[in-house]
């Protein structure tokens, strides 16, 4: 069964679109409003969350991308092991030191052909 990787749901430009707006609706009604002073400075600091929400999943994001690129990286050699093996190859093990090495699993040289 392949991974398909389903895609971001969330829009982060719009996020942060309206959480600008938000905080620009909020900072006129604080002006015109100033006994909710308390009020304000609450949803304020609220809103102040949203853009490191978005950095961090946008980091997330890219992690994610780079895990299954590694993931689908060693299924490939997995795969290429097993039919170097039925091929009677005479190492069919290359495959996969290969690309644990490409992914700074082994140290360079480690365990036959480098």
């Amino acid at each position: 069964m392949p991974d398909t990787p389903r895609p971001v749901e969330i829009n982060v430009l719009e996020v942060r679109s309206r959480n600008l707006v938000a905080r620009e609706i909020v900072s006129g009604l604080s002006d015109a409003m100033p006994s909710l002073e308390a009020v304000w400075l609450r949803l304020n600091a609220a809103l102040a969350d949203v853009p490191a929400l978005v950095s961090e999943v946008n980091r997330l994001s890219a992690v994610l991308v780079r895990v299954r690129r590694d993931r689908a990286n060693l299924v490939a050699a997995g795969r290429a092991c097993l039919s170097a093996e039925r091929d009677a190859e005479p190492d069919p093990l290359y495959y996969l030191r290969d690309e644990l090495r490409a992914q700074g699993q082994l140290p360079p040289d480690a365990w036959g052909r480098s």
